[in-house]
């Protein structure tokens, strides 16, 4: 798979993207071929149709709308990557590089590759929150039966997790609630989010050791503080 370099243009931060691959319906991995020459778009607002992307297999030469590419950066800008349009001649794969260097993983076992769940809709959203959280090792991933009014959609042993999928960075207020939730329930709080987060959402989150998640439309999570890379790191 072809790797981009990223500048985060906010923060300055550079970045290696590598396209998350996942399966065409012939069974051959697919990833969109990105564009090495243009910049990202900052996302400051969702919108379903910007999110996809038509991308072709090279094995089958069937056509269909994948994910669109998206980085959070740690400073917690949300960039959509710039996808090759399908018919222009694409360049030679590069070196492959991580758009994220986590922690060593310290975990007894090593966990096998994570399957992620395509997102089409907010329901799709929570429940690739809890495959991921089933993955990370926690037991009895379930939604509560009512949702909470502090917007609990999932809790686990020693755990309760938040999923916003609206189209808007998570604000401040919404970090501390989870977060108060947690103590009063003496579980460990994660959030997920598709948008990104505030920058003082972010400060807090780090402040109080609460693990913040971005997913993009393939649903597959990606650590976006260091709770969360410590989380990935050791499981649960």
């Amino acid at each position: 798979m072809e790797s981009v370099p990223v500048r985060c243009p906010v923060c300055c931060r550079d970045h290696a993207y590598v396209a998350p691959a996942y399966p065409c319906p012939c069974g051959a991995p697919t990833a969109p071929p990105l564009l090495d020459d243009a910049p990202p778009i900052r996302v400051t607002r969702r919108t379903w149709d910007e999110d996809w992307v038509t991308v072709r297999c090279a094995s089958c030469e069937r056509e269909d709308q994948w994910p669109q590419p998206e980085l959070c950066c740690p400073c917690g800008t949300l960039l959509r990557i710039p996808v090759r349009p399908v018919g222009e001649p694409e360049p030679p794969p590069g070196p492959v590089a991580p758009a994220h260097i986590p922690l060593p993983r310290t975990a007894a076992h090593p966990r096998p590759s994570f399957r992620p769940r395509t997102i089409r809709t907010g329901h799709d959203a929570v429940s690739a929150a809890a495959l991921y959280l089933t993955w990370l090792g926690y037991r009895e991933v379930a939604r509560p039966p009512i949702r909470h009014a502090a917007g609990i959609d999932l809790r686990a042993t020693g755990l309760v997790a938040q999923v916003d999928a609206s189209t808007r960075p998570v604000p401040l207020r919404a970090v501390e609630c989870l977060w108060l939730n947690a103590l009063g329930a003496s579980a460990a709080g994660v959030f997920f989010a598709l948008a990104g987060y505030e920058a003082d959402a972010r400060a807090r989150a780090d402040g109080v050791g609460l693990p913040l998640f971005v997913m993009d439309l393939t649903g597959a999570p990606q650590p976006v503080n260091s709770p969360a890379d410590e989380l990935v790191s050791t499981g649960a």
